[in-house]
């Protein structure tokens, strides 16, 4: 028998629940919310978040923190609205040493959220990645390509449970006809990144700021297109808020200037006037050649494009990194 969800409110102040609040990514989008007049409730556990990344907004009338697996029962009294789904370690360095806690997160933590915003007949989107395309054999990535991925690979355990959370969330939208989002994200930057966090940025800045080597894995011929947080996060909201038969389907959000590691290190040692040298070692396994979003759906029906140059960007990210070391 098919569960019907609740008729979704439309109160003047929305109630909004961010799994994952406190990261990056998350705390990010907060700020956008309580900006926008929502009332924010936050639910984490801190294992890869922190709570410096809203601290700014201690004692703010409109936000609750809950510290909370999310992969445990959620129960929240009063409405919901909105439930933006961001909760999941997503760095290398993360998901490699917490391998069965990326796995939990995506599959009972998203079988959790969805719970939820069916009970209360809230909208619903999920943070997915560009890892769910693997090392792809398709250039530039557009929504219909299935992937390349290796399951049983170091990166499995994300890219699994990152596919198995897009199925999850396309059930409960066939079964239960919660109104959902999937949003697939390509590599981002910008202020609140932690330093050891393994990702390309924040390793070439702490490298670049202390005139350290930078480490270059491979040949550096492999690509990535780097998108600000901000611009992220105003994709991520247009699509949270698009209405239509076809705002089921997963969306690529991501900047489409695409750079090789190689042509990325000479630019943070530029933009930091750093004296680092380049240093190579060998490439991870299942490392992606080739990553670029394909951003021709964002386009059309978000009206969305990354505004904010490579340049300005790294700029606001230097600062920030300069003032954590």
């Amino acid at each position: 028998m098919t569960t019907k969800t609740k008729k979704r409110r439309s109160p003047s102040t929305p109630t909004s629940v961010v799994t994952g609040g406190a990261g990056f990514l998350g705390s990010h989008l907060v700020d956008v919310l309580l900006s926008r007049g929502h009332r924010v409730i936050i639910i984490d556990n801190l294992i890869t978040g922190s709570t410096d990344n809203i601290a700014h907004l201690a004692g703010h009338p409109d936000l609750k923190f809950i510290k909370q697996d999310v992969t445990e029962f959620l129960f929240l009294a009063g409405p919901v609205d909105y439930v933006w789904h961001f909760a999941s370690p997503a760095s290398p360095i993360d998901y490699l040493e917490l391998p069965i806690q990326t796995l939990k997160v995506g599959s009972l933590g998203t079988h959790k959220a969805l719970g939820l915003a069916m009970a209360k007949g809230a909208r619903f989107l999920l943070t997915s990645t560009s890892e769910i395309y693997g090392d792809p054999l398709i250039h530039p990535q557009p929504e219909s390509y299935w992937g390349n991925v290796n399951t049983i690979g170091p990166r499995g355990c994300y890219d699994e449970s990152k596919r198995f959370a897009e199925a999850m969330t396309m059930a409960y939208f066939r079964e239960h006809q919660v109104p959902t989002r999937i949003v697939r994200i390509f590599n981002t930057y910008g202020p609140r990144m932690r330093l050891n966090d393994g990702r390309v940025v924040p390793a070439f800045l702490g490298q670049a700021l202390t005139n350290k080597p930078i480490t270059i894995f491979g040949d550096g011929k492999q690509t990535r297109s780097f998108c600000f947080v901000s611009d992220l996060i105003e994709g991520i909201y247009r699509l949270m808020m698009l209405e239509g038969k076809e705002a089921h389907l997963p969306t690529n959000i991501g900047n489409p200037h695409e750079l090789t590691m190689l042509e990325f290190a000479q630019e943070i040692i530029r933009a930091t006037g750093s004296k680092s040298k380049l240093v190579h070692k060998p490439l991870p396994q299942d490392d992606p050649k080739q990553r670029r979003p394909d951003i021709t759906r964002a386009s059309k029906v978000l009206k969305w494009a990354p505004q904010v140059p490579l340049a300005e960007g790294l700029r606001s990210t230097i600062d920030y990194f300069r003032s954590r070391i």
